[in-house]
């Protein structure tokens, strides 16, 4: 029992481990700990870079909450559209106007917040990516405002006015504030979302994933996926799915076409490059 003690003893201290094992189990050596020491210094000036931004992005939204709330009675008529809405009692009042303000607000200060964020991940990326995010991000936020105001514009009240008409068939219908600015929002963002469809098609085309050929190919199930989204994100009525559906087919069309054209652009580029190599 005794020698047992002793072997356990022996094993489990570090004295009695041979110069070379206590070489293997030191932590860090002196290059290693100025590697560590380097990366938690990086990682320290990244966090501290990222909570600049989002201050500085919190106070951006925060002004344009306040700057909202206080014109409040200039563009409220625009939203309602001047239709004829009641609330619920006065925490429903609350709750919607807190809901519009920051809905809107926040639709406001996302260009701020995406040039805050720009900020912070462009030391990170190569020339490539910050001259491709340079050019596209600008595009891809018009394109989101371009899907917005046609939602807003054409889309909603269409669709808005078909659904009244047609419930006053059989129905008194009576509107509530919260559920018309659901529609109206289910009628404007998720098409802001679909118009960035020619984008990610030249991203995904810019890092070799999609092909003008594979698009093509693809066209028939891509018309069905696309009908789907329109009738999934869009009043249950033909009208205002169809008027989504025209749209994003076109957009799919264009997409096909920008894509082949980034093809032979990469092409005509790769030739030349090989030519000035030979």
């Amino acid at each position: 029992m005794g020698q047992v003690t002793k072997q356990n003893r022996k094993i489990l201290s570090p004295l009695d481990k041979k110069p070379e094992d206590r070489r293997m189990d030191r932590p860090y050596n002196r290059v290693e700990k100025q590697e560590a020491e380097t990366n938690g210094e990086a990682l320290v000036e990244h966090l501290a870079d990222l909570r600049k931004q989002l201050i500085k992005s919190l106070i951006v939204f925060v002004l344009f909450l306040v700057l909202v709330f206080t014109t409040m009675n200039y563009w409220f008529p625009y939203v309602t559209k001047e239709n004829d809405l009641v609330v619920f009692g006065p925490f429903q009042i609350v709750k919607f106007y807190t809901s519009i303000c920051v809905t809107l607000a926040l639709g406001l200060s996302l260009p701020f917040l995406v040039h805050f964020m720009w900020q912070f991940v462009k030391p990170g990326l190569n020339s490539n990516e910050i001259r491709f995010l340079g050019f596209y991000s600008p595009a891809m936020f018009l394109l989101f405002i371009v899907g917005v105001a046609f939602g807003y514009f054409v889309v909603n009240p269409l669709s808005y006015h078909f659904l009244m008409n047609f419930g006053a068939m059989n129905f008194n219908v009576i509107v509530s504030a919260q559920e018309y600015v659901h529609f109206l929002i289910m009628t404007t963002i998720p098409l802001g979302l679909l118009f960035e469809l020619p984008i990610v098609a030249m991203f995904l085309a810019n890092i070799g994933v999609l092909r003008s050929e594979t698009m093509k190919k693809a066209r028939k199930w891509s018309y069905l996926v696309i009908a789907v989204l329109s009738a999934l994100i869009t009043p249950p009525d033909f009208i205002s799915q169809l008027m989504v559906l025209i749209p994003m087919v076109l957009l799919y069309e264009a997409s096909i076409y920008i894509v082949k054209r980034m093809q032979a652009r990469q092409m005509a580029a790769q030739q030349a490059e090989a030519v000035t190599t030979e």
